[in-house]
C-alpha cells in the first residue's frame, strides 16, 4: 500500500492513486496520520468510496452521501440533516458495513430511540422520531438509486413515530389590534409585526426585507429572499420554496406606514435590511405585547396563520390565498378551513334561503 512515514515529524501520509468519473488517472495525498494503521485505514476507505464498493462501512458511505447532496441543499437544511446523522445514526451504524445492515439492525436501532428518556423522563417526540428515521431511509435510498444497493432496509423495517400537527393558533383582527397598540412604544417592533400580520410573510422573509423590495407607487413588496443566522453570521438565502418568490399587494394604510418607517432609517441604502433585529428579539416582543394586551400567547409563525385565517373569513378562495402567502400547494391552505366552523352554519343558512323558494 502507498503509505509512507514523514521522517521529519514522525507522522504518516498516503499517496492514493485512483480513476475519476472522467476516466482520468489521478493521485491524492493525505497527510498527518499518527500511526501507519490509521493511514492504511484511510487509504482503504478512500479506495472503497472511489469504487463505490458497498463493502465499505456506513460512516464511509455517509461521506459519499454528503458529497453528493450537500451542495444541492440550503446550508441550514444540510446542518439539520448533518446533526441527525452525526448524533443519532452514526453512533449506531457507523462501523457496520452498509451491505450487511438489514431490517433486524434497523428495528434494534428504532427500539433504542423509542426507549430513550431525557432527565425529565420525556421521550423523543413522535415528529422527531419520524424525522430521524426518514433521514436514515434517505441515505439507504441514495445507496439504492446511485450505488446499486439491492434494497432499502429502513423502508422494509417501516417507519417509527408519526407527524404531529401542532394546533393552529391565531389572533382575530380585534386581538391583533390590541397587541399592535402595545407595540407602538417601539417603532421597529410595531412595523415588523404590521408586516407579519397584514402580509402573512414568514419571519425569515421579514428579516431579509430591504428598501429596494418596496414599490410604493404600485403598493407592493417583493419577497425573493430569506434571512438565517448561521455560524454566528447573517446569511441571506433564497426563500423556502419556488412559490415563495412572489410580489404582495399591500393595503394602502400599510404602504403609508412602511414609507414612514423607511424614512426614519437615517443613511439607509436601498439594499440594506430594514429590520436588523434578531428572531429572539421578535419572540420576546411578542410575549411582552401579548401579556400587556391581555390576549392569548401565540408563536411568531401563528401571525401567518392569523393572516390566512383572516383571508378565509373574508371569503377569498384557497387558490388566491395560496398565491398571496406563497404556499407550494393549495392543499396547505385547505388545512386552515377548520378554523372557521361557523362558516358551515352560514353556508347552511344561505342554502336554506335558496331552497325555500323551490318547495
Amino acid at each position: 500500500m502507498p503509505v509512507f512515514k514523514n521522517e521529519g515529524n514522525g507522522t504518516w501520509y498516503v499517496m492514493a492513486r485512483y480513476v475519476n468519473w472522467k476516466g482520468e488517472r489521478k493521485q491524492k495525498c493525505k497527510r498527518g496520520f499518527a500511526t501507519k494503521r490509521e493511514a492504511q485505514e484511510w487509504e482503504r476507505k478512500f479506495q472503497l468510496q472511489n469504487s463505490a464498493d458497498l463493502d465499505m462501512d456506513f460512516e464511509a458511505f455517509t461521506e459519499l452521501y454528503a458529497n453528493d447532496v450537500k451542495n444541492r441543499l440550503k446550508e441550514n437544511t444540510w446542518l439539520t440533516k448533518e446533526h441527525i446523522i452525526r448524533t443519532k445514526i452514526l453512533p449506531y451504524f457507523g462501523k457496520m458495513k452498509i451491505s450487511e445492515i438489514g431490517t433486524k439492525e434497523i428495528i434494534a436501532w428504532q427500539n433504542e430511540l423509542l426507549a430513550y428518556r431525557d432527565e425529565k423522563r420525556n421521550p423523543y417526540s413522535q415528529t422527531y422520531l419520524k424525522t430521524v428515521h426518514n433521514q436514515l431511509s434517505a441515505i439507504f435510498n441514495h445507496a439504492v438509486r446511485y450505488y446499486d444497493l439491492r434494497s432499502n432496509p429502513a423502508a422494509k423495517a417501516g417507519n417509527m413515530g408519526s407527524e404531529e400537527h401542532k394546533e393552529m393558533l391565531f389572533w382575530t383582527k380585534e386581538e391583533y389590534k390590541k397587541f399592535a397598540d402595545e407595540m407602538m412604544d417601539k417603532p421597529v417592533s410595531y412595523y415588523a409585526f404590521q408586516m407579519l400580520y397584514w402580509c402573512g410573510i414568514r419571519e425569515g422573509e421579514l428579516l431579509a426585507l430591504t428598501a429596494a423590495d418596496f414599490n410604493f407607487d404600485k403598493e407592493t413588496v417583493m419577497i425573493n429572499k430569506s434571512y438565517q443566522r448561521l455560524h454566528r453570521e447573517d446569511v441571506i438565502t433564497s426563500p423556502k420554496t419556488k412559490k415563495s418568490n412572489r410580489t404582495i399587494k399591500m393595503p394602502k394604510f400599510l404602504c403609508e406606514e412602511m414609507q414612514e418607517y423607511i424614512g426614519m432609517l437615517y443613511g439607509l441604502k436601498k439594499k440594506d435590511r430594514i429590520f436588523t433585529v434578531t428572531k429572539s428579539y421578535l419572540h420576546h416582543e411578542m410575549d411582552r405585547g401579548a401579556r400587556a394586551a391581555g390576549v392569548k400567547h401565540i408563536r411568531i409563525h401563528d401571525l401567518r396563520h392569523s393572516h390566512i385565517s383572516l383571508l378565509i373569513d373574508m371569503g377569498f378562495s384557497a387558490v388566491a390565498i395560496a398565491d398571496r402567502v406563497g404556499h407550494e400547494s393549495i392543499e396547505i391552505t385547505y388545512r386552515y378551513a377548520h378554523l372557521f366552523p361557523s362558516k358551515q352554519a352560514e353556508m347552511a343558512d344561505r342554502l336554506d334561503d335558496l331552497g325555500k323558494g323551490d318547495f
